[in-house]
């Protein structure tokens, strides 16, 4: 099992309230609700390894450079930590610190890679998996990585993680129209405002299935545009052609990396605690009670 850990602790955050706080005052709802999260994952699905998979860069240098828009928005110039740094609620990444070092105590792989997104660190966990992989993420970005062969399914949650919609081929096929392999370049089309991904003009979502399930994947839709028998209306042919540039490298952004160097730890699921004397001691400052114990419960069980 494979947590897009930040994705999770955003909802947590979101989910529960921000008087669920440690004695000394500060928030902690953003822990205590991905604990919980991680509870009822367990609980649910019983997975032999978990990877808490991390965001070491957020907007890795060299997507921005093959597309300088790639996450731009979320750019927050005028702070004064630097142009840099993502926009995050200010009592959430406080928090963020707290999460990591009750994740190492606890015996949880936590795995971030410099230069890498937590998506790039997954997609490489799952390439190199033997077995079944369950992704549990909000990010649709991932549903590429659905594999039915290789038993590789992505957990959206719907709410909180007790209500999972259950992402495989069949889903997709459904939905968008096209297998996990294909959603990549159905992505990439229509474009995702909210990752600073442009898209071809006037193809949107069902333009972009129709395109993909007439000529396969972009490489064939590229050379349909070059085929002036292939069905293709002038203005899509016109469009296509002018995005050529656009489509030359947003494959390499929008799929996800599947050879991170990953570093060499134990992934599997923790029975005991790694440094129950650091949790007992993270536990009581910040008031981590019994959110904590519960999983530890289902860690034992």
């Amino acid at each position: 099992m494979l947590l897009d850990t930040a994705s999770l602790y955003f909802r947590a955050y979101f989910g529960m309230p921000e008087s669920v706080k440690a004695p000394d005052g500060t928030p902690v709802n953003a822990v205590r609700g991905l604990l919980e999260f991680i509870d009822r994952l367990v609980k649910d699905h019983r997975p032999d390894h978990l990877v808490a998979c991390m965001d070491a860069d957020w907007r890795p240098r060299w997507r921005v450079e093959l597309i300088p828009s790639y996450k731009a928005h979320r750019v927050a110039a005028e702070r004064e930590a630097g142009p840099d740094e993502e926009e995050v609620p200010d009592t959430l990444s406080p928090q963020v610190p707290i999460i990591e070092a009750v994740l190492d105590a606890l015996g949880i792989a936590r795995v971030g890679v410099a230069e890498y997104e937590a998506d790039d660190v997954i997609g490489t966990f799952t390439a190199r998996a033997k077995g079944p992989v369950d992704i549990v993420t909000g990010d649709r970005d991932l549903y590429q990585l659905v594999d039915d062969e290789r038993e590789v399914r992505v957990l959206y949650p719907l709410k909180g993680v007790g209500s999972l919609q259950l992402t495989d081929e069949a889903w997709l096929r459904e939905k968008y129209g096209v297998d996990g392999k294909g959603y990549a370049d159905l992505a990439l089309l229509r474009g995702d405002p909210s990752d600073g991904l442009p898209g071809v003009p006037g193809v949107g979502e069902k333009t972009a299935a129709k395109l993909l399930a007439e000529f396969g994947d972009l490489a064939g839709i590229l050379a349909a545009v070059d085929d002036p028998k292939a069905k293709l209306t002038p203005a899509q042919r016109r469009r296509l052609d002018e995005s050529r540039p656009y489509l030359a490298v947003a494959p390499k952004v929008v799929k996800v990396a599947d050879d991170v160097p990953l570093p060499d730890v134990d992934t599997a699921l923790p029975r005991v605690p790694r440094d129950a004397v650091a949790l007992n001691g993270l536990a009581a400052h910040w008031g981590l009670g019994g959110s904590l114990q519960r999983l530890l419960a289902t860690l034992v069980a």
